[in-house]
């Protein structure tokens, strides 16, 4: 079977206030053609289909389109998790229906996992099993369970219920989104947890034939081949303009033997970052790349420059960013060379603020109360509608 691995889609995603909804088009127009040239058994979506939990409706009028196209023009079935941006609700509500055109949504994790059954090209059944994202608390009351106090444990107890429902004859897929140890962490994801309780040991996947897993941006495999990020579909933040995105193709054999290959989709706009001085810049001839990119600007003029966005965009068309070098120094230097503001996370932030005022740092409670705050007030900020 040939399956195509993919997550962290974020439909609805504002990257620098600009809707990204016709590059997110335009890359899973890529998709649908990659699936159809590949004559592709099954398209695996590791959860983040949405930015937020209450999406925009042109991202909504999107997935739906995509899917369309790839369970009913090209009758390739779809298996698709909520990761932790989605709404769990919002997608369970689309699976009943869905589920009739070969499109397997869950989520929520509910008291008993259920298989989406996928026969393969060689006649070999393959089991998905989609485990939906779901804090600690959620899941304790979902599975029953009082003793589930951190994502690990979580995904554990998941785990535990699907051995128990296993088809030794055929091939076991699971899908999940989570933090797997290991992995190489991307700035435009959002930790799932902080002080560890996130953090989900790759050992606890061992005998699947494969794990898809979404969250983490940047595509690698954790603790064995068979462990999988496809890594996000396009860029989301200039961090991470270096990077490489790409779609993960794994042909899965009748005796469990495992193949896997990238396969790159071109973006609508690339991200470039560009740093120099004002004239500089302005002198540089534009290059075809720079011309079409989505940039960001880091100027090293040491002496303040009067109107330089409405400059630069004269070269750099498609600007969204500008930074000044010299004014990050100095932030850096007020801090004593420990990092820049951008570097520091909410929890770092509020600790540093604290310890300044009250001359103590937080303790190990308090910090878990932080925590959950700002978790708090990143979940309802995805869910006002912009």
């Amino acid at each position: 079977m040939r399956l195509i691995h993919t997550a962290d889609w974020h439909l609805g995603r504002l990257f620098h206030n600009l809707h990204l909804t016709a590059d997110q088009r335009f890359i899973l127009d890529g998709l649908v053609e990659l699936i159809a040239e590949l004559q592709a058994d099954a398209l695996i979506v590791a959860g983040d289909v949405f930015d937020r939990a209450v999406p925009p409706t042109e991202a909504v009028e999107l997935l739906d389109d995509v899917v369309a196209r790839v369970a009913l023009e090209l009758e390739v079935p779809v298996v698709m998790i909520a990761g932790n941006h989605d709404s769990p609700a919002r997608l369970q509500y689309f699976s009943g229906l869905a589920r009739r055109a070969g499109v397997h949504v869950v989520g929520q994790v509910g008291g008993q996992p259920i298989p989406a059954r996928i026969t393969g090209r060689d006649g070999v059944d393959v089991e998905f099993w989609p485990l939906a994202y779901t804090d600690p608390e959620t899941g304790r009351a979902e599975l029953g369970r009082d003793d589930l106090h951190s994502h690990e444990a979580v995904v554990a107890a998941q785990l535990e219920l699907v051995r128990q429902r296993l088809d030794e004859g055929a091939r076991q897929v699971v899908l999940a989104h989570a933090f797997v140890a290991g992995g190489a962490e991307s700035e435009s994801e959002r930790a799932l947890s902080v002080g560890g309780s996130g953090v989900v040991s790759a050992g606890i996947f061992a005998g699947f034939d494969y794990v898809a897993l979404g969250h983490l941006h940047r595509p690698q495999s954790v603790g064995g081949e068979r462990v999988r990020y496809a890594g996000s579909l396009l860029k989301y933040s200039f961090e991470e303009a270096e990077h490489q995105k790409s779609v993960s193709v794994i042909d899965l054999g009748r005796d469990g033997a495992l193949s896997m290959g990238e396969h790159y989709l071109a973006p609508r706009r690339n991200l470039r970052r560009v740093q120099g001085s004002l004239a500089e810049l302005l002198a540089s001839p534009l290059t075809l790349e720079d011309g079409d990119a989505y940039v960001e600007v880091v100027l090293t003029d040491e002496d303040p420059v009067l109107d330089p966005m409405d400059k630069l965009r004269k070269v750099f068309p498609h600007l969204l960013s500008l930074r000044r070098l010299q004014t990050e120094r100095l932030v850096l230097e007020g801090q004593g060379g420990v990092g820049g503001l951008e570097a520091q996370s909410p929890e770092e932030l509020f600790g540093a603020f604290f310890e300044e005022v009250t001359g103590e740092q937080l303790s190990e409670p308090q910090e878990k109360e932080v925590a959950a705050a700002i978790d708090e007030v990143e979940r309802l900020r995805r869910e006002v509608v912009r």
